[in-house]
């Protein structure tokens, strides 16, 4: 909240948020922010409670961000793609006293309202109607001035839920302190200004927007919000409103970067991408950087490390090679943020691994991004965290230059007569290939080798290419070893809600994803 205050000194009068039609300066983005503080006071919150949105990249929702947390309480922001069934887990779990959702989801919370025994007021932050608080009005009606609170650095400012694919969503605890340091990390990295203009593609829901719900307010740049992460829609804004900074998946800058020509044209140059959540393709970086004239800034984290512990970071050297190896630099997740935590990758005995590119090992952090612990969740939190260090599940080398690179997660590494075959590396060849949009790689029983790679791709539209040519293709960038023994093509990829692959869908075979 520091940086909410500084804001309030020194940018009161310059545009802080965009939403659609709708703009605020800081000075009148803060006064909505201290209403809406007012408002939950009244309505009986306490530092300490927790309150939910399900909602998209809205300029409500990032009021949200700043009014709960000023008065001591804590967000809980939901994966607004999650089931219902996991809705009602989440706000059970949390035991939210207040929900807040976007008109979109007010059907569904309905339904469930009978199973949330903790929820006592339901707010809508538009379409308002019977039983539901409308958010504008209250607004209207309240005042500005709310009770002041103490806060700690060591308090939760948030909750956030995992995406719970194979189990129970868990709940990361991010403290004050875990989210300033995230927050000065993004600062020191990557040159954010007030002159910044920043878009709103990743969802707000996904580990707080990885901090830049308040990132970008901190060094007073202007928010812009994109309730959906269209391409063409994407490409539209950015012309418009002349943006120079936004967050994406990689499956967003596949997107962007397999979009037609006449939706790509004429788009600015300079644009700076952050990029995490999973290994980015040196072929995807490549044509966004070559194509579209972007600068693509590859960072790593997890939910547990609030979240960004890495960077890909460019060193002056790097400008005097060739932009194909400058895409494979940067598609490693690099060396440590300053001051965030310290990284490291150990084998199976505690020790570091060699940095020989070649010896995998597991991610483990410890340092001030990682999380207070899992919401009443001892037990996960003592299997995550073990003698200060969190393991990450991550399965990375080390370089010669010190540049850390995820081959997989530890439970993805395909076994092979022995040999360990990362899928990424795998995936990363088909990626380059002119007619692949997509591509997973699982291993899949086999009684004379343990386990064998299978390769899952979605081709471009419009083109075409056979099993063979892809197998043929494999064979001449990858050790024989690698190369995927099947090929299956098929429409979409099974992911989560935050745009992660799911393999163990693949895993399950075709029957599998024809159920999805």
């Amino acid at each position: 909240m520091d940086f909410a205050r500084r804001a309030r000194r020194l940018y009161s009068h310059r545009a802080a948020v965009v939403d659609g039609d709708r703009r605020f300066t800081f000075r009148e983005f803060f006064d909505r922010c201290d209403r809406w503080s007012a408002t939950l006071q009244m309505l009986g919150l306490q530092p300490g409670d927790r309150v939910a949105s399900i909602a998209p990249n809205t300029h409500g929702h990032l009021e949200f961000f700043y009014a709960v947390p000023q008065i001591g309480a804590m967000v809980v922001p939901i994966n607004y793609r999650l089931s219902i069934r996991d809705f009602v887990y989440i706000l059970n779990h949390s035991g939210a006293r207040a929900v807040c959702a976007h008109e979109s989801f007010l059907d569904d919370i309905d339904r469930i309202r009978d199973q949330l025994p903790s929820v006592e007021h339901y707010v809508a932050f538009s379409g308002a109607r019977q039983g539901w608080l409308d958010y504008e009005h209250e607004l209207a009606q309240a005042s500005p001035s709310f009770r002041n609170v103490e806060l700690s650095e060591t308090q939760p400012i948030a909750i956030n839920y995992t995406s719970g694919t194979t189990a129970s969503p868990k709940g990361v605890m991010v403290t004050h302190r875990n989210t300033a340091i995230n927050i000065m990390g993004h600062l020191m990295h990557t040159r954010i200004t007030s002159a910044d203009r920043y878009l709103w593609v990743l969802p707000m829901f996904h580990a707080n927007g990885w901090t830049f719900v308040w990132t970008i307010t901190a060094v007073g740049g202007r928010h812009v919000c994109l309730p959906k992460a269209d391409a063409r829609l994407i490409f539209e804004t950015i012309r418009r409103e002349e943006i120079t900074l936004m967050c994406a998946a990689p499956t967003v800058l596949i997107g962007l970067a397999n979009a037609p020509e006449e939706v790509r044209r004429n788009v600015p140059r300079g644009v700076r991408v952050y990029t995490a959540g999973a290994s980015p393709a040196a072929a995807t970086i490549e044509r966004i950087e070559g194509e579209l004239g972007w600068e693509i800034i590859h960072v790593y984290g997890l939910t547990e490390v609030s979240p960004i512990v890495t960077i890909s970071e460019s060193l002056p050297e790097h400008a005097q090679l060739d932009l194909a190896s400058r895409a494979r630099i940067k598609s490693r997740q690099g060396v440590e943020y300053l001051g965030n935590a310290e990284v490291r990758v150990v084998d199976e005995h505690g020790q570091e691994v060699p940095r020989d590119g070649a010896s995998m090992g597991e991610i483990i952090i410890r340092g001030n991004a990682v999380m207070a612990g899992y919401y009443n969740d001892p037990d996960a939190t003592a299997r995550a965290i073990r003698d200060g260090w969190f393991y990450s599940g991550d399965a990375a080398v080390v370089h010669a230059d010190g540049y850390i690179e995820i081959r997989d997660r530890w439970k993805d590494v395909i076994i092979s007569g022995g040999e360990n075959i990362s899928s990424v590396e795998v995936e990363g060849v088909l990626l380059r290939h002119s007619a692949v949009q997509e591509a997973a790689v699982v291993g899949m029983p086999n009684d004379k080798w343990g386990e064998t790679p299978q390769a899952f791709v979605v081709t471009k539209t419009g083109a075409s290419v056979t099993a063979n040519e892809l197998r043929s293709y494999c064979r001449d960038n990858l050790a024989h070893f690698k190369v995927p023994h099947d090929f299956t093509f098929i429409s979409e990829l099974p992911k989560t809600a935050t745009g992660k692959i799911q393999k163990f869908i693949l895993r399950g075979g075709r029957a599998n994803i024809a159920a999805q």
